[in-house]
């Protein structure tokens, strides 16, 4: 069983952020379940992400730093699964905060890249695989 079960995260506009968030979701190989005033993305076994509309519109957009929401990191297998999701996020619309490259002040296996859409909802691809992975 997952630690996390499902993550809801709350959009100004429900359609913009269904057209940000499924080409990346998509690409992470999550199946979309759409619901009345919701989408959600899932893989089995994993966590869910749930979009949802404020109920109070212009009330966004969040901003980094604030109390509240820091980022959400996906993991993945390689230096070019980070290109190639970073390259599909801005296609989809969302702006680089940071371009991939490596973090070696997280650690010397550490490469990532960092975007945010029109909400100001900000994920990270990384990859940083085990000291035994890096060494063979």
């Amino acid at each position: 069983m997952p630690l996390l079960d499902h993550l809801g995260i709350t959009v100004d506009d429900l359609p913009r952020g269904i057209a940000q968030f499924d080409p990346i979701m998509q690409a992470l190989g999550c199946e979309r379940t759409d619901a009345e005033n919701s989408v959600s993305w899932w893989r089995e076994g994993e966590s869910e992400l749930i979009l949802f509309p404020a109920r109070e519109t212009g009330s966004g957009p969040h901003q980094h730093g604030r109390v509240g929401w820091q980022h959400l990191a996906f993991a993945v297998e390689t230096h070019a699964e980070v290109d190639r999701l970073h390259a599909i996020a801005l296609d989809a619309g969302w702006t680089a905060v940071r371009e991939p490259k490596p973090y070696p002040r997280f650690s010397e296996r550490y490469y990532a890249s960092f975007v945010e859409e029109d909400n100001g909802i900000r994920i990270e691809f990384m990859y940083h695989p085990s000291r035994k992975v890096a060494a063979d």
